[in-house]
C-alpha cells in the first residue's frame, strides 16, 4: 500500500537492514525558494545510538543549488521554468560527483498532504500470531485509506493491540484472540504528485520515490531521544510551514500550512514600499522577531522602487521593520500552535519542538517561537551527515538531507497493496514501484 512495492511487510521495530554493500543516492527537494539536488554515497555502519534507524553513514559527494522558478507555495505553477532549475541543479551536482543521475528521491510540500489514522482489527481464534496474520491487518487497514484523488504517501503502522490491550510493538508469536492495528497514513492529491513527476520527467529524469517534506525535514534534524519520547519538527520554508509529530521512534502526524519566509519579505516589501529583492535582503541583514530597545534609534536605509536616479533611499528605524516581521511571524506561530493543539497530538509532542528550514534562521526566531508554542525550542540543523558544503550545513538544507537519510527507514512503512504494488501515479509498476526491489537488492 506504500509507494514502495516489496513482498514483504515491515514491521514496527524492524532489526537494521543488513548491508553488505555501498550505494548511490540521489534526491531532489524542490522548494518554494531553492531547488537543492544531492548525490550521497551510503555505506554500512553500525547503527548509531543518537541517530534514529541510521543503519548507513551519508557522504555528499555531488550537491547543486538553483533559486526556484515556477513554485508558489509549495505548488507548481510553471513547468517550463521548474524544468529548467531542476536540470540545473541536477548538473551541478552530477558535475561535483563526477556521475550522470537516471533516477531521483523527491519531496512533496503540494497536494494538500493529510495525516489519518486508520484501525483494523481480525481474529485469531486464540492462536500465535503468525507473519500471515500481520500481512492481513495490515492489508486490512491499508485499504481503508485508498481513494482516486488521493495517492498514499506513507503507511506506518504506529502500534498493534492484542485483545485490546494496546501499545504492543512486534505481536509476532504472541498469542490472543484479536489483533488490531493503527495505521498512520499519509496522502497527497494525486494531480499535485503527477505534476511534479511531469516536471522531472521532462528533464528527463524519473522518481524513484517520493517523500513528504515534513517526515524528511524531521528525519534529517530530530535525535533519538527526541524521537523516541515524542516531538513536533517544524519545518519552515518559503512558501510552506510543515509540520511532522514523531513518538516511539515513529512518524505519527504530518501538517502544512501555505505561509512560510517568503511572505515576511512581501509584507515588507508592501510596508516599505521596496522591491521583493530588497526586502529579502532587509529582512536577512537587519530582520528580527524580537523586539530591541535600540531599535528605535537605529535607522536602516531602503532603496525606492522607482527607476528614477534622483529617488532618494528612504530612512527609516529598525523598530517598523522589527513590528511589520513581527506581525506576521506570530501570527504564523500561532497557528501552528492551534494546529497542533486541534491535531490531538498536543501532549505527546510535549515540551519539545525542533524549527528547522530556511525561515527559522530569522534572528529572535526560536524565542518567539518559545514563548507563543510555550514549549522548549532548539533550531535544528541535518545531522548525522558527512561531505556536506558549509553553506548546505544550516536548516535550510534539512529536507534534502532527509531525503538521503530516508532509504534506512524506508522498510518502515507497509507494502500492502491492492493487487500488489501501489503507485501514487496510480501506474502500479512504475518507477516509484521498483524501490522497494532496490532495496531489497541493495540491503
Amino acid at each position: 500500500m506504500s509507494l514502495f512495492g516489496s513482498s514483504h511487510f515491515g514491521l514496527p521495530r524492524m532489526k537494521p537492514l543488513s548491508s553488505k554493500r555501498t550505494h548511490v543516492v540521489s534526491v531532489l527537494d524542490i522548494g518554494s525558494t531553492k531547488v537543492v539536488c544531492m548525490i550521497g554515497r551510503l555505506t554500512p555502519c553500525r547503527e548509531s545510538s543518537v541517530l534514529p534507524g541510521r543503519t548507513h553513514n551519508v557522504e555528499v559527494i555531488g550537491i547543486g543549488h538553483q533559486r526556484s522558478r515556477g513554485i508558489k507555495s509549495g505548488v507548481i505553477s510553471d513547468l517550463d521554468a521548474v524544468e529548467s532549475v531542476v536540470r540545473l541543479a541536477v548538473d551541478a551536482a552530477e558535475r561535483m560527483a563526477g556521475l550522470t543521475v537516471e533516477s531521483l528521491i523527491v519531496n512533496v510540500s503540494a497536494g494538500r498532504i493529510a495525516s489519518d489514522v486508520y484501525t483494523a482489527s481480525i481474529d485469531l481464534g486464540g492462536q500465535e500470531v503468525e507473519a500471515g496474520d500481520l500481512k492481513k491487518v495490515l492489508v486490512a487497514a491499508g485499504q481503508q485509506s485508498q481513494g482516486n484523488d488521493r495517492a498514499v504517501l506513507h503507511s506506518l503502522p504506529t502500534g498493534f493491540s492484542l485483545d485490546g490491550e494496546r501499545g504492543i510493538r512486534d505481536p509476532l508469536g504472541m498469542f490472543g484472540d484479536v489483533l488490531g492495528v493503527d495505521m498512520h497514513v499519509v496522502t497527497a492529491e494525486r494531480a499535485a504528485l503527477r505534476n511534479l513527476e511531469l516536471c522531472i520527467n521532462r528533464a528527463h529524469l524519473s522518481v524513484e520515490g517520493v517523500v513528504a517534506t515534513p517526515y524528511a525535514s524531521g528525519l534529517a534534524a530530530l535525535v533519538d531521544d527526541e524521537v523516541e519520547l515524542g516531538c513536533a519538527a517544524i519545518d519552515m520554508g518559503g512558501g510552506m510551514t510543515t509540520i511532522s509529530v514523531f513518538a516511539e521512534g515513529k512518524l505519527i502526524h504530518t501538517d502544512a500550512i501555505s505561509i512560510g519566509g517568503h511572505h515576511v519579505t512581501t509584507d515588507l516589501a508592501r510596508g516599505l514600499s521596496t522591491r521583493i529583492e530588497d526586502a529579502e535582503r532587509l529582512k536577512v541583514v537587519h530582520g528580527s522577531a524580537l523586539a530591541n530597545g535600540a531599535d528605535e534609534r537605529d535607522v536602516v536605509s531602503v532603496p525606492p522602487i522607482g527607476e528614477d536616479e534622483q529617488d532618494q533611499p528612504l530612512q527609516v528605524s529598525k523598530a517598523l521593520l522589527t513590528r511589520i516581521i513581527r506581525a506576521r511571524i506570530e501570527e504564523t506561530l500561532e497557528l501552528l500552535r492551534d494546529r497542533i493543539q486541534k491535531s490531538g497530538f498536543s501532549p505527546v509532542v510535549g515540551k519539545r519542538v525542533v524549527l528547522t528550514g530556511g525561515a527559522s534562521q530569522l534572528t529572535g526566531m526560536s524565542e518567539a517561537a518559545r514563548r507563543i508554542l510555550a514549549r522548549n525550542v532548539r533550531i535544528g540543523r541535518p545531522m548525522g551527515v558527512a561531505g556536506l558544503p558549509a553553506a548546505a550545513k544550516g536548516p535550510a538544507f534539512s529536507t534534502a538531507v532527509g531525503l538521503m537519510i530516508y532509504p534506512q527507514v524506508a522498510d518502515q512503512e507497509t507494502h500492502a497493496g491492492q493487487g500488489g504494488l501501489f503507485s501514487p501515479f496510480g501506474n502500479g509498476n512504475s518507477r516509484i514501484a521498483r524501490m522497494g526491489q532496490w532495496l531489497k537488492e541493495s540491503f
